[in-house]
């Protein structure tokens, strides 16, 4: 197996301004309901219900959570019911949730299903739950990335727009073969995809281990790059922000730019990737 190396970045400049307003999310408490058939669920399985899915979003920095009397106040609001299906069905246990504005315009709704309440995978519903909320637009703007190879620094320049398009001011790629190497300096253009609101999402790069924030991906067209860069395609990375916002890194992957052919056993490794980014604008 080829050895990744993830890179390192400049911190530069100070974060800029762009709409990062942080929204809330109200829980309500979730209802009961029986069936037809008779078929009840206890309001202490309602309430727990309530509890997992609060402590799931609780995860989450990227909103902030509302409970109780003030729940109703919140940007969004999570109406959510618990019930149990027939026994000709197994006697499940279902949840639902409705994610709503302020206005009462319903964004998208919930459902999960398993033989008991523990056999759900709260997680999952709750990403459902949030999935149609907006994500705070930390990773607007400019955005810079440098590897320091044997042959000298390798550099990318970014903008991310609110058209989730990409203005790639610079983007090196490099090629190093014993004595040998090549280094052409691309510009271009691109589009990305963001998900935000990642609840429980681990990854393990390295014995690490790390909550994302995000799933990123990035399609990129360049020009004056090394031929096989000349299309780049990255998805479902595992974005995280540092705590300023002012930088992320990719933890599970990254954006791919040189290919080292001496091998693992010269500095920096077979495969080259931007990881890390500092924010420059």
């Amino acid at each position: 197996m080829k050895k990744l190396f993830f890179v390192s970045a400049f911190l530069t400049a100070a974060l800029s301004v762009f709409g990062q307003s942080i929204f809330s999310v109200g829980i309500l408490p979730f209802e009961t309901f029986t069936d037809a058939e008779n078929n009840p669920v206890s309001v202490q399985d309602a309430a727990l219900a309530t509890t997992q899915v609060i402590n799931v979003l609780n995860t989450s920095n990227t909103l902030v959570l509302r409970t109780g009397n003030a729940a109703g106040s919140a940007d969004y609001v999570v109406r959510g019911r618990i019930s149990r299906l027939s026994d000709r069905q197994n006697n499940q246990i279902v949840l639902t949730a409705t994610t709503s504005d302020t206005a009462g315009k319903t964004l998208n709704t919930s459902r999960a299903q398993a033989s008991s309440l523990d056999a759900i995978s709260m997680p999952s519903f709750c990403a459902q739950i949030v999935s149609n909320i907006p994500y705070p637009t930390y990773y607007l703007g400019r955005w810079q990335s440098a590897i320091d190879t044997i042959d000298g620094p390798l550099t990318c320049i970014m903008e991310f727009l609110p058209d989730r398009t990409v203005r790639v001011e610079r983007f090196d790629t490099w090629e190093h073969n014993k004595t040998n190497s090549l280094r052409y300096q691309a510009i271009g253009t691109g589009t990305y995809s963001f998900t935000g609101h990642h609840l429980y999402r681990i990854v393990n790069p390295g014995g690490r281990q790390v909550r994302g924030n995000a799933t990123f991906g990035i399609n990129l067209t360049l020009e004056d790059a090394l031929p096989k860069y000349s299309s780049l395609s990255a998805g479902s990375l595992v974005l995280l922000f540092e705590e300023s916002n002012t930088g992320f890194e990719l933890f599970n992957e990254g954006i791919p730019c040189g290919d080292n052919f001496t091998g693992p056993s010269v500095y920096p490794g077979a495969n080259v990737y931007y990881t890390r980014f500092t924010r420059i604008r």
